[in-house]
Parts: structure tokens; C-alpha cells; sequence
């Protein structure tokens, strides 16, 4: 059966400044910033929450449906999905903004300048879960505002099991509406810093999010995660990646192996184990749909990590 992921389909615009910014950047002339970079080298990757999750969830044999706004420039990605086999039925064209975008400049020392264009994001409430049919799990990651709300309380109304992943659309809410999402979830999954934002916020331990739904899952990057379930805690292990390349979209990666753990009827060890090795195998490769593992060579490696095989 296939999962329903809410969220965003975007293009990740990376380029290199081969100088320092702050070589350009007068430190009494801020007040009137003018400046301008030469970029030499410039790529355009697929991104977004939704799309890197779909991308990972496909990996692993899954049936990924996403659901989300792109504008009148989304034909390659749309072409993409076609060759990937995703499908795109509950993928909503706005002929009047572009897809969503984030521009990043980086300079010699790795500091960054990011600009991110929501466009037809903003537009992601107009889409419906009971437009997507029956499927067994839905994660609601970070989208439109008004989107995500609806589309955890559509989940909920039609008794769907969900994720929550507020991610960095986290800022977007106040304390009720995260505690609002956390009672329509049946998972909520954050990473370590977004976990104490949403304790902040929400005025609720960790122990207590966690008694309010089935699981709350925390990654903790090289430390692992950690799974609060049933009034115990899961330590999963950081499975050692091949190398270090570049971060961007391993929670999506681990977002997509908890989808497939639970659509699968693992038990939370495995899942969590299966999350992290996704997550390893994507650092390992520039971009966040650009690693293109086997399912077999997925196997293979959780065999290799864990000593046994999931599925």
C-alpha cells in the first residue's frame, strides 16, 4: 500500500564565491549592503521535503504518492517523477507562481547567503488527502502553512496514521498549534535542535509529547536517535557513512526509512536502524536525490551494519 507525504517540491539553486564574504562586507557599511559575488560554478538540484522523501521511499521499494504546489516551471521535475515512477496525482500545478526555490551562495570559508522563494508552496492547501485514496501511512513535513494544518486534520479525520515533521517549518507555529499537530499525530519525528524548539514552544517535555503519541522519534545526527515508545527509550546507533559530502536532505533520507519500517510492520528497532542507514547513505553524495543505491545494496548494507537482514 502506498504513503501519502505532504510537503514541499522545490529546486535547490547551489553556488560556489571562490573569495570570502566578508572580504566584500564593510563592517561600518552594513547599514547599506551593495554588493555583488562572481559564482563560477553553479547547480540545480531537485529538492524539497516531499520530493526527497518520495526519492528515498522509491529506493527502498516503497509506493510514494506526494502531494504538494509547483508552479509553471516544474516540467523537469515533473519529468523526473515520470522516469522515477512517482506518481504525481496529487501534485497541483499553479500556473501563476514558479516552484518553490533556494538560492545558496558559499564562499572559501563554507559561510552561506540563502534566499528561499516559497512561490506555489504557499498554495499547498488547495490540495486534499482524500484526494490522494486509500493509503496506509501520511507524514505531514514542512509545506505552506495552512497546508500543513489542514492536511494533519484531514489525516486525522479520515484515521490515518501520521507523521509529523514540522522541520524548519516549525517557526511558522506558535505553542497551541504545535501541541494542536502533535494530538492529531500518531508519530512525531524532529531532529535534536527542532526537539527543543518544540519543547519551548510547546511548554511539554520531551516524556510528555511522548505520552501523547505512539512514538516520538529524535535524530541526534553522528549520535543516532533516539525512539520514545510505549514509556521506553530506543537508541539507535549511527550507522558510519562511506564519507562526508554533504548533509543536505538526510532527514528527508531517515523520514523516508521510518515510512517503510512502518508501512512494512517492522518492529521500532529495525525501523530506526533502516532510518539510519538511509540517512549514511546520503551524506555520502552531493545533493539530495543524487545517492541511487539497489534496493539489494540497501539490504546488503543493513545486513553488513546490523548483522541481520530487515523485511
Amino acid at each position: 500500500m502506498s504513503s501519502l507525504i505532504c510537503g514541499s517540491l522545490a529546486y535547490d539553486n547551489i553556488m560556489q564565491y571562490e573569495g570570502r564574504f566578508a572580504e566584500a562586507l564593510l563592517a561600518d557599511q552594513l547599514h547599506k549592503v551593495n554588493v555583488s559575488f562572481l559564482v563560477p560554478t553553479m547547480r540545480r538540484e531537485f529538492g524539497g521535503c516531499a520530493g526527497n522523501i518520495g526519492y528515498n521511499l522509491k529506493l527502498l521499494g516503497g509506493v510514494p504518492v506526494v502531494m504538494a504546489t509547483v508552479g509553471l516551471d516544474s516540467a523537469p521535475y515533473m519529468e523526473r517523477f515520470a522516469e522515477l515512477g512517482i506518481s504525481t496525482q496529487c501534485v497541483r500545478v499553479i500556473d501563476s507562481s514558479f516552484t518553490a526555490q533556494c538560492f545558496i551562495t558559499t564562499d572559501a570559508d563554507s559561510n552561506q547567503i540563502t534566499a528561499f522563494h516559497p512561490g506555489a508552496m504557499t498554495f499547498s492547501h488547495e490540495n486534499k488527502v482524500a484526494d490522494a485514496g486509500a493509503v496506509k501511512f501520511a507524514i505531514v513535513a514542512p509545506d505552506g502553512r495552512d497546508g500543513m494544518l489542514q492536511h494533519a486534520e484531514q489525516a486525522a479525520e479520515l484515521k490515518i496514521p501520521l507523521i509529523f515533521d514540522p522541520g524548519q517549518g516549525m517557526p511558522m507555529f506558535g505553542g497551541d498549534d504545535l501541541k494542536h499537530f502533535i494530538d492529531l499525530a500518531t508519530y512525531v519525528a524532529v531532529n535534536d535542535y527542532e526537539a527543543e524548539m518544540l519543547t519551548a514552544r510547546t511548554g511539554l517535555s520531551l516524556a510528555q509529547i511522548a505520552e501523547r503519541v505512539s512514538a516520538l522519534v529524535v535524530t541526534r545526527g553522528e549520535l543516532g536517535a533516539e525512539i520514545f515508545t510505549g514509556g521506553k527509550k530506543i537508541d539507535i546507533p549511527c550507522v558510519p557513512a562511506e564519507k562526508i559530502e554533504d548533509p543536505t536532505g538526510c532527514g528527508d533520507a531517515f523520514r523516508a526509512g521510518m515510512l517503510h519500517g512502518l508501512t512494512e510492520g517492522f518492529d521500532w528497532e529495525t525501523t530506526g536502524r533502516l532510518a539510519s542507514l538511509m540517512g549514511s547513505i546520503k551524506i555520502a553524495s552531493q545533493g539530495p536525490q543524487n545517492h541511487a543505491p539497489s534496493k539489494a545494496d540497501i539490504e546488503e548494507r543493513f545486513q553488513k551494519a546490523f548483522g541481520y537482514r530487515f523485511g
